[in-house]
């Protein structure tokens, strides 16, 4: 466990962590009754934690749906209406039900998917565009770097190290 993590229990505030992954539909996982697919890691996570079993999405392509969650607002009105979505500076700026709006620390880690730096977080590492699954480049707090070894591990040491 990450030092953060432990300062984050030890002042009394909850260690919440979001994941968010592609191309998964409900029956994908096990956790929701898939029958083809045993996916026993995750649903120890699941099991631990909270699972959205009545959830509706208001877009269901990656970006505009990440924009909508980040921004508590419909896409017309956070700047991503389209397949090449931009967060607008505006929609993290006035209230809105965000992450980044919290008295957490914040991080985002992995597919951004909206063309835009990310605002608001206390750090952040995103992939350009879809990624490589090898080696792949990360833009870290604005800066570009390639990092060894393989895209998913990378982004799960990254997410612990934070």
């Amino acid at each position: 466990m990450g030092s953060s993590a432990l300062r984050a229990a030890d002042d009394g505030r909850p260690n919440i962590l979001y994941i968010m992954s592609d191309d998964h539909a409900a029956h994908a996982l096990s956790c929701y009754g898939s029958k083809m697919n045993h996916t026993p890691n995750l649903d120890r996570i699941a099991s631990a934690g909270m699972r959205f079993t009545n959830c509706f999405v208001t877009d269901s392509l990656c970006g505009p749906s990440r924009a909508v969650l980040l921004t508590g607002k419909y896409n017309h009105m956070n700047g991503s209406a389209t397949t090449a979505p931009r967060l607008s500076s505006m929609a993290l700026s006035k209230p809105s039900p965000s992450f980044c709006k919290s008295r957490l620390s914040t991080a985002v880690i992995g597919k951004w998917h909206l063309n835009s730096d990310p605002t608001g977080f206390d750090f952040w590492s995103i992939l350009p565009g879809q990624g490589r699954y090898h080696d792949p480049q990360f833009i870290t707090m604005g800066q570009k770097e390639v990092v060894k070894g393989y895209v998913t591990d990378i982004i799960t040491d990254k997410a612990l190290d934070f």
